[in-house]
């Protein structure tokens, strides 16, 4: 791999711009102040060159050209770890993986080969590998296999899976997520086999926008709050959000009173998060959703975000 281009601040998170033989993706790493690196540090990987997905709020969908291996996944945690750790050992009491930069994980069966291997590949006992997906029809043998490989590698909550749904309005999932996927049905029954005691809860996410209402009673028609929690986030400032019309539902950093619908989803008896996260990753374009590439390609005009100069190309090592 060679790492060609780099935007971000040392000591909040660094996007890295990647060129594999397929082509090029990014890799981003962050810390979530006031937590410092030692506490907790991030890591986002792509899986896939582009994603076949185009989710109306991701600057990453599109120009998709295949899958990588495990090895050029690797290859990019292994870069991430030497920039901070020369000696390979991560010390960070949770050390999370986030396989959500570009590309669909379920879409590429050597993230399932990456995760069985990964803890005796590198040494960091915090090791929390995270998974994110929006369910592609087609794709229950991964789903199937991850399940066994959480049991038998990452059992007791030392792994993390979420569905991106980003509202409960069917129609308006569709609209938001163009491609055809699972319903709440199937994504319930999945749960309650994937779900044992002592595993992390399974994380529906909403990066919520204006017009996609998240409703309490259909979250209960269908997702036990033993099994599922709920987080909501804004919707980060991309491209693909402005094309599309997007607009936030979280404004800044009010509670949960501020956010009726919110309220309610916590009444019901969710595990409820609201997570703002750190607003200068969104001038970075390291929060998810963001691709810098994108932005080179835009030729910039977006300034709620993707505001760091992006170095071209990166001196030093491959």
């Amino acid at each position: 791999m060679k790492i060609v281009a780099s935007a971000g601040n040392q000591e909040i998170a660094m996007v890295y711009v990647v060129e594999f033989p397929g082509g090029l993706v990014e890799c981003v790493e962050a810390i979530q102040p006031p937590r410092t690196r030692e506490e907790k540090w991030v890591l986002m990987i792509s899986v896939l060159f582009g994603c076949p997905i185009s989710c109306q709020m991701c600057d990453a969908g599109g120009h998709y050209r295949g899958k990588l291996t495990d090895e050029e996944m690797l290859s990019q945690i292994e870069y991430l770890i030497s920039q901070r750790y020369p000696d390979g050992h991560v010390p960070s009491q949770q050390f999370k993986i986030q396989f959500a930069r570009m590309g669909e994980p379920a879409l590429n069966p050597a993230v399932l080969d990456l995760l069985t291997s990964i803890p005796d590949r590198i040494h960091a006992p915090g090791l929390l590998p995270s998974v994110s997906s929006i369910a592609p029809h087609g794709t229950d043998d991964f789903f199937e296999r991850l399940i066994e490989i959480k049991n038998n590698v990452y059992p007791l909550g030392k792994f993390q899976f979420q569905f991106s749904i980003h509202t409960t309005d069917t129609s308006r999932r569709d609209e938001l997520i163009p491609v055809k996927k699972w319903d709440f049905q199937k994504m319930a029954e999945f749960g309650e086999r994937y779900f044992r005691p002592g595993d992390r809860k399974i994380t529906l996410n909403f990066a919520l926008a204006e017009d996609s209402p998240v409703d309490s009673g259909v979250l209960l028609d269908f997702f036990d709050p033993d099994i599922f929690l709920i987080k909501i986030t804004p919707l980060n400032p991309t491209y693909q959000a402005v094309a599309s019309g997007l607009k936030s539902y979280i404004k800044g950093e009010e509670g949960l009173h501020h956010y009726p619908a919110l309220q309610a989803i916590e009444d019901a008896g969710y595990q409820l998060i609201l997570s703002i996260g750190e607003r200068e990753e969104n001038k970075i374009g390291s929060n998810c959703g963001q691709y810098v590439q994108k932005h080179l390609l835009e030729d910039g005009g977006l300034s709620s975000g993707y505001t760091y100069s992006i170095v071209q190309p990166l001196p030093g090592r491959d």
